[in-house]
């Protein structure tokens, strides 16, 4: 029987509850939309019964005594009863059109060359589609519940001038019923064409208050649908009070960041940048955020508007905040932001400082050592008063700048371990990263962690654990020392092992953090050198992850004899050698000290002929000043070796002596060179090669090691390790050794290289 003829019948005895009237009016309004037809029928059927109301009409309908024939069917029945019972009218398959998502029949009472614009903005994209590349993150996150994750929107609660700024998630609308909503939307779908800017802004505004849970049926009811093609029609009758306040109902109604609508706004906030005000420009900028939609063509418009000299401090903690969110901030505005930071650098919040802090780091913009070294001493100065989350912020600024604050490094090995307790897997890893990004070693902080993280390895991202696994490892913390620190994490990686299809990166990082403190889970190191997997890794360009193979490939082959797994192949090989050998010739093979120490050796030994300056484990990513000597210390050539045997001369090394000079203790040394003479050896290769000594002279920087410690960092400890195994001696030159002695004389240097060759010798 009709429903609408059933009704009249329950209506004459009173028996029709107010939701069931509200259902039935919205499915009668959803006819009278969508099929006129339908509807002319059912007003006639209507008409009989009122005429013959004792003459009932039964329609059969066989679908409605169909069993579901799978639990998925039973769920979408009663999702769809549980719709039908808050009266949206929601735009089932059947309903839509196939080519457009939004398209409904009311559209065509809107003008023909309107309706066209309309038509490509909505086919462009639909609610439901996934959202942008750049926020669609396949790896695991932090849930929502945690109770670690921090809140980096804090800051806007320390001064009221934010309120017109930023939109504030703990003041959401106080909520209305659906019972409003519906009457929203029907009264939306009556007035149609006639509906002006501020209806629309003030419908959607109302709409905002919804409960979250209700959002979804609201954005999926056909009537809303057309509300947002009526908002798009009124783009520009909006003030920007009113634009405001649709993109912020945008925010409550939880609208997806792909949906095409946003894209039709972007375009007219951009055209009205100029004429706004700094604050509603700001403003703009966060709800854009709080809808996760990236607008980098907006930001711009944004900085270009900026005049800082007005900016009181809330609004450059905003802007820089913005910035943050948006990676990126335009070079002729960094001296800009300097210059106002630096001014309200006093009024700061320590919330304020943290978000300053990481808004830099995040958009990667440098400002000079010494505003850093300002921001950084404003945090010591309020670090007691700090959030865990800002003093971790202080610590990603100092990793990105590269700056060693010395007296904000000691306090962090107070304030760490006190906090330790209370912090989540991220801070963690961000005070570990920082560390080893500063080459800073404090094993109060370091162990601190080191006991805390194997009880919160489960909650670790692939991210987090190969990042902490190359801190500890870059920093020369042996498994000994904290065991249960590297298994767990090891555990955590092979839990997250599918995470590594979507981001090699991190294995590769984990991995080598391993390598450093001789660690080889060889069934991940059989992962990251397969051929699926090295292809798919150098396929990120970007990245540069040839090297990071490189290095892992070189390290199997010398530290594990037994390997029979995959390793990399010749070409990616070679590549990465060149690579890094073209890099190391214009970098590191002319630096000051290395072209020193390469001149004296070959005035020491006798000839350009017996030192090499080559890269002895390509694979390490460094160079060495190659040198061999016989068994009695007697300089042997590196240049030219040849088939049939082997041709050297040799020089006599410079004879040293020491003298007192009138009471004062200094070391003089007079170069007498010997005739030479050459020396042709009746030795074999194999012959010779038991007996050459093989030596890898190694020009260090305080980049080699911990701040200020002779605790060698990982990479350069593993090469030391490598070349032991590869049958070299290593003979280091120190910096704390050689930079000083770069200002003496050359006899001092050359008694200084002698004693470094042939004390390794003893």
């Amino acid at each position: 029987m009709s429903a609408c003829v059933i009704y009249r019948q329950l209506a004459r005895r009173g028996h029709v509850p107010q939701c069931y009237k509200d259902v039935l009016l919205a499915r009668k309004l959803h006819r009278a939309l969508c099929d006129p037809e339908a509807e002319a029928d059912e007003q006639q059927k209507e008409t009989e019964a009122a005429v013959h109301p004792g003459v009932y009409r039964l329609h059969y309908n066989p679908t409605l005594y169909r069993r579901p024939k799978k639990e998925s069917d039973a769920a979408a029945i009663k999702a769809k009863i549980d719709e039908d019972a808050l009266g949206f009218i929601v735009a089932t398959p059947s309903f839509r059109q196939q080519s457009n998502h939004y398209s409904v029949s009311s559209s065509r009472r809107l003008s023909s060359t309107k309706n066209k614009l309309l038509d490509l903005a909505f086919n462009k994209a639909s609610e439901d589609r996934t959202p942008p590349r750049s926020f669609d993150n396949r790896e695991a996150q932090p849930s929502e519940d945690d109770p670690y994750k921090p809140d980096p929107r804090a800051f806007q609660r320390c001064r009221p001038e934010y309120a017109s700024t930023t939109l504030d998630f703990s003041q959401r609308p106080p909520a209305i019923r659906s019972e409003r909503a519906l009457q929203l939307l029907h009264k939306a779908s009556v007035l149609k064409g006639s509906l002006k800017a501020a209806d629309v802004a003030e419908f959607l505004r109302e709409l905002g208050h919804l409960q979250p849970e209700q959002t979804s049926l609201a954005r999926s009811d056909t009537r809303f649908i057309m509300l947002l093609r009526y908002s798009v029609e009124n783009l520009r009758q909006f003030s920007h009070a009113q634009l405001l306040q649709v993109l912020e109902s945008f925010v409550w109604l939880a609208l997806s960041p792909a949906h095409s609508i946003l894209g039709q706004f972007e375009s007219e906030l951009i055209q009205r940048a100029p004429q706004m005000s700094l604050p509603q420009l700001l403003l703009a900028a966060d709800l854009w955020r709080c809808l996760k939609k990236p607008v980098p063509q907006f930001l711009q418009q944004l900085y270009d508007s900026v005049e800082l000299q007005h900016m009181g401090v809330a609004e450059l903690v905003q802007l820089v905040y913005i910035m943050g969110e948006g990676r990126h901030c335009p070079k002729d505005l960094v001296g800009r932001i300097e210059t106002i930071l630096l001014r309200h650098l006093d009024k700061l919040e320590p919330e304020e400082v943290g978000t300053v802090c990481l808004g830099l780091f995040k958009s990667q913009t440098s400002l000079s050592e010494r505003a850093v070294a300002c921001l950084v001493d404003k945090a010591h100065s309020v670090v007691g008063e700090m959030t865990d989350f800002a003093m971790v912020n202080v610590m990603k600024l100092l990793r990105f700048s590269h700056l060693d604050h010395k007296v904000w490094l000691e306090v962090m090995a107070q304030e760490v371990p006190r906090r330790v307790p209370g912090m989540g897997v991220m801070g963690l890893m961000h005070v570990t990263l920082a560390c080893s990004a500063l080459h800073y070693r404090s094993d109060a902080i370091l162990m601190s962690v080191a006991e805390r993280l194997p009880s919160l390895a489960q909650q670790c991202r692939s991210k987090d654990s190969c990042k902490l696994l190359w801190s500890f490892g870059t920093l020369g913390i042996p498994p000994s020392q904290c065991p249960d620190l590297y298994s767990s994490l090891v555990a955590a990686m092979r839990q997250r092992k599918a995470e590594f299809e979507h981001y090699p990166e991190h294995l590769l990082t984990g991995l080598l953090g391993l390598a450093f403190v001789e660690q080889f889970p060889e069934d991940l190191l059989a992962l990251a050198l397969s051929p699926e997997f090295v292809s798919q890794a150098l396929k990120k360009t970007q990245l540069e992850l040839s090297k990071d193979l490189f290095t892992l490939d070189g390290t199997v082959g010398l530290e594990l004899p037994h390997w029979t797994g995959p390793r990399l192949a010749v070409r990616p090989r070679e590549e990465a050698a060149k690579m890094l050998w073209r890099y190391a010739q214009t970098d590191i093979c002319q630096k000051p000290e290395v072209l020193e120490a390469e001149r004296l050796l070959q005035d020491l030994l006798g000839g350009r002929q017996f030192v090499c300056k080559r890269m002895i484990l390509p694979h390490t990513r460094s160079i060495d000043l190659l040198v061999h000597l016989d068994p009695t210390g007697i300089p042997l050539p590196v240049n030219d070796i040849e088939p049939s045997g082997l041709s050297h001369q040799s020089s006599q090394p410079a004879l040293l002596r020491l003298e007192a000079d009138e009471g004062v203790n200094q070391m003089r040394v007079e170069s007498e060179l010997a005739t030479t003479r050459p020396r042709m050896l009746t030795d074999t290769p194999t012959k010779l090669n038991k007996t050459l000594v093989k030596l890898a002279i190694q020009v260090s920087n305080r980049n080699h090691y911990c701040y200020q410690s002779e605790q060698l960092m990982g990479l350069h400890a593993l090469k030391r390790r490598q070349l032991h195994l590869a049958g070299y001696r290593v003979v280091e030159v120190n910096h704390w050794e050689w930079f000083p002695l770069l200002r003496k004389r050359q006899a001092e240097k050359l008694a200084y290289l002698h004693c470094k060759i042939y004390g390794s010798m003893d």
